[in-house]
């Protein structure tokens, strides 16, 4: 039995824990939860910018998005966009932390120069692309030329323009991925190496039966932190293409940008911001179950 000492100690400890989570939770409710339920309740109205002539139509938003061709391009695009881009991310974040897990002054300037794309502004980095693949001025296109070698027009190709967003898309995450992926490998004890390679494993058998296994759970976090992170691709697609040529690489946030704040359609563009809300949440939740999965085992 608990005494009123204990009962105090107890209460008292709670009141602590509380305060120490009430900033946080303030932030969250102001900035994610309030915005989100908004969301759900502005996609079913009509109104503008200004919030003129607002008009309560239900599910009229959702049933205009089942008919709409440009809708289902951008899911298209965007779907697309991310099954390209999470296996290779994962897969060469991965190689690179194994090949940069060693402690060394190299290793670790290589590690700055790989983690530096991911502090930098998206847009920053899509603007300095921009300039380097630009077909008339850009400095790769006339180092290419120069040495014999014919590169189309990617920016308004409609067959490359989605995958040079996929390659900035990497070279901008590949770094953080990386360093996620280092601190699970650093997490990983060498007793389990070390019995291995008494038992006469070799490279690939320690990377099969030991690596992969006890990085598990982090490369589920980093898989689905990548599947969320592609499914809000927006930055480098309207910087560089503004979704062009032909609406090839238009993705779902550009098309509720383009709905917001071009056409002043806010009460469809929340209905297409909840829809990718839905869709991201449908791809995410699998996932999760893994990583619990995962966890449950290891533990």
């Amino acid at each position: 039995m608990i005494n009123s000492k204990g009962k105090k100690y107890f209460v008292k400890q709670r009141r602590a824990g509380v305060l120490f989570i009430l900033p946080s939770m303030l932030i969250f409710s102001i900035f994610v939860f309030v915005p989100l339920i908004m969301s759900f309740i502005y996609s079913t109205q009509t109104f503008n910018m200004m919030f003129n002539n607002v008009k309560f139509v239900g599910a009229s938003n959702y049933i205009k998005l089942i008919c709409d061709s440009r809708f289902w391009n951008a899911l298209k695009n965007t779907v697309f966009y991310t099954v390209c881009i999470v296996p290779l991310q994962v897969i060469l974040a991965l190689f690179a932390g194994i090949a940069l897990k060693k402690q060394s002054r190299f290793t670790a300037f290589v590690r700055s120069i790989y983690f530096l794309p991911a502090i930098v502004s998206m847009t920053i980095i899509a603007i300095t692309w921009s300039f380097l693949i630009n077909n008339d001025y850009g400095i790769y296109m006339y180092f290419f030329r120069r040495i014999g070698i014919n590169i189309p027009n990617l920016l308004n190709s409609t067959t490359w323009a989605m995958p040079t967003m996929i390659v900035i898309g990497i070279w901008k995450n590949l770094g953080f991925k990386m360093i996620i992926i280092i601190a699970g490998l650093e997490g990983i004890s060498d007793t389990y190496y070390e019995v291995a390679i008494l038992d006469g494993a070799g490279k690939m058998d320690k990377f099969r039966y030991i690596t992969v296994p006890m990085l598990m759970p982090t490369l589920t976090f980093v898989v689905v932190d990548s599947v969320i992170s592609s499914f809000q691709v927006f930055d480098q697609v309207y910087v560089v293409t503004k979704g062009g040529p032909l609406f090839t690489t238009e993705t779902l946030v550009q098309y509720v940008y383009s709905n917001a704040f071009e056409k002043s359609n806010m009460g469809y563009a929340s209905a297409i911001a909840v829809s990718l809300l839905m869709i991201t949440l449908l791809s995410s939740i699998p996932l999760f179950k893994i990583m619990k999965k995962n966890e449950n085992e290891l533990s």
